[in-house]
């Protein structure tokens, strides 16, 4: 995980405004390695429901579905929830299944236990996804 100077956290956050794809698709996979994904978790939200490329929705989720993590699925099963654009429903959702990583063994286990502590998430929409993910594992 990166901890970001306040400069090397504005530019990442000004990156993720440009409007060439590959630099707002660098800010998510910058973004999606800070070690408090909260403070940023507004900007990730936005570049995984990226309007102009599913390019940047693809690094930005693969990048937080690298952290293996509690927050990085989180903001994922957030933004999966809400996405009203085909296109990156479903590039969302082929990132969530494909995940080389948690698709078997242990690592499968690891998945399915954090897909059951978001079952229980505070907000309905993760809570929501989280469930449908889970049943698709059973």
């Amino acid at each position: 995980m990166e901890n970001f100077t306040e400069q090397g956290l504005r530019d990442a956050i000004a990156a993720a405004e440009s409007p060439d794809w590959s630099v707002r698709a660098a800010a998510g996979r910058r973004l999606a390695a800070a070690s408090r994904i909260e403070s940023v978790a507004g900007v990730l939200h936005r570049l995984l429901l990226d309007a102009q490329d599913t390019g940047v929705t693809a690094e930005t989720a693969a990048a937080l579905l690298a952290r293996r993590d509690l927050a990085g699925l989180r903001v994922v099963l957030a933004a999966r929830a809400v996405a009203s654009d085909e296109g990156t429903a479903d590039q969302l959702a082929a990132e969530l299944d494909c995940d080389p990583r948690w698709a078997t063994g242990q690592d499968g286990d690891e998945l399915i236990t954090h897909l059951r502590t978001l079952a229980s998430d505070r907000d309905p929409e993760v809570r929501n996804e989280a469930m449908a993910r889970l049943s698709r594992c059973r």
